[in-house]
């Protein structure tokens, strides 16, 4: 931190080979009604020509914009980066190809301090070719306590729909990234431990945008397992904030995701998905006598396991045609 502004409200936006968006995105912040903003970007080692919009889009508001080069890292990596050069006394985070309502950040921070509270959070709609439902999100009032089984069962809010203040974000510091495609939810996670104040704006404020086979660089059943480790890491160093959960309730909370998605992966022919998460299933969740083929079917090797699928499924079309 070279100049702390209590005034000031840093944006961190990580940047890989989002050439479409970024501009966009970049513009959201640019075009907040809230006059204390700065904006750091972390280019993550883009090959798109992202590198070339941020140069002139920094160029053209040197007092705005921080602008850090780094290698190939993740999104995570890149948003501590970005932390370690923030001045302000409250934080937000808005992805590359996501953006804001122009009174985003106003609206936030004016229900921060008129509580006052540590987080405050808005509705948000998902947009894109994959967006299926249009429909605003619009998370529910909660206190810390019931927000912990609230996002353990369907998951966090997105991140870019809250205003942190600055020293619960440094408490923490930043985020981890030992499970990279569940580190939003840790985050939440791990700021509720703290028990903090919220504060709800019933406003759409943010936008996320969606594509239609979601994040194809880290697979689905690596996604999920993410998930789990994450629910399950927290239950174990925060037993505190579980304590209320029966056991039975807990279990579900943390294991009972493996299963409903290695369904959804095996109904869209994600062999490999469905193989992995039907085997951790099986030794983690609660399943039921009618999910037992597709439990012990898991335990066979790979290579089998995708013929046997292909076979089971082959019959099928035959009888569906006959």
């Amino acid at each position: 931190m070279d100049k702390f502004d209590p005034a000031l409200i840093s944006v961190v936006m990580p940047c890989y080979n989002a050439a479409p968006y970024v501009g966009e995105a970049i513009d959201s912040v640019l075009g907040q009604s809230y006059p204390h903003v700065e904006l750091i970007v972390v280019d993550d080692g883009s090959t798109d020509g992202s590198t070339d919009i941020l140069q002139g889009l920094a160029a053209d508001h040197p007092e705005r914009i921080t602008l850090i080069y780094q290698n190939r890292a993740g999104p995570f990596a890149a948003r501590n980066r970005a932390l370690s050069h923030a001045n302000g006394n409250y934080v937000a985070f808005l992805d590359a190809d996501d953006t804001w309502h122009p009174e985003a950040l106003r609206l936030m921070h004016h229900a921060l301090e008129s509580v006052p509270a540590e987080v405050a959070y808005c509705a948000w709609q998902e947009t894109g070719v994959a967006a299926s439902d249009p429909l605003p999100k619009l998370p529910p009032i909660l206190d810390a306590r019931d927000a912990v089984s609230h996002f353990m069962e369907h998951g966090a809010w997105r991140i870019n729909s809250a205003l942190i203040r600055r020293h619960l974000v440094d408490e923490l510091r930043g985020f981890s990234e030992h499970a990279p495609s569940a580190m939003d939810d840790d985050l939440w996670l791990r700021m509720l431990a703290r028990q903090p104040t919220f504060v709800r704006v019933p406003d759409v404020l943010a936008y996320r945008r969606l594509y239609p086979h979601g994040d194809k660089r880290i697979p689905q059943w690596q996604q999920v397992f993410d998930g789990v480790s994450v629910r399950r890491d927290f239950a174990r160093h925060h037993p505190e904030c579980v304590a209320h959960l029966p056991p039975a309730r807990l279990n579900e909370l943390i294991y009972a995701p493996l299963l409903r998605e290695a369904y959804r992966c095996h109904w869209r022919n994600d062999t490999e998905s469905a193989r992995r998460l039907f085997r951790r299933a099986f030794r983690k969740a609660d399943w039921q006598a009618g999910d037992l083929k597709h439990l012990v079917a898991s335990l066979l090797p790979a290579p089998i396991y995708r013929n046997l699928v292909d076979l089971v499924t082959r019959r099928r079309s035959a009888r569906i045609e006959g």
